[in-house]
């Protein structure tokens, strides 16, 4: 993920979680670092060739999001959450 990517995630979460949902968030993606604790699992060929079939069928079914798709739904998220920040505005 680029710096540009991370640094609007940063920003979005900052401005939408508490300081306690933070810090829980932060400990929680902490534990995520620690590799001790969360070792690879190893696949077998078979296991792999499955789980490729189960996301082209998923593909095919069009129950999947592609970048484009996750990101065009954000944008328009943050639209309407600054809309709304203007509207709250103007009222107040």
């Amino acid at each position: 993920m680029s710096t540009q990517a991370l640094t609007g995630l940063r920003d979005y979460l900052t401005g939408t979680l508490s300081a306690s949902d933070m810090n829980w968030l932060a400990a929680e993606l902490t534990k995520f670092t620690k590799k001790d604790e969360f070792p690879l699992k190893r696949y077998t060929k078979e296991e792999i060739n499955a789980m490729l079939d189960e996301a082209e069928a998923d593909i095919a079914a069009g129950r999947e999001y592609d970048h484009e798709d996750v990101m065009r739904e954000w944008d328009e998220e943050l639209a309407r959450m600054e809309q709304e920040e203007r509207e709250y505005a103007e009222a107040v």
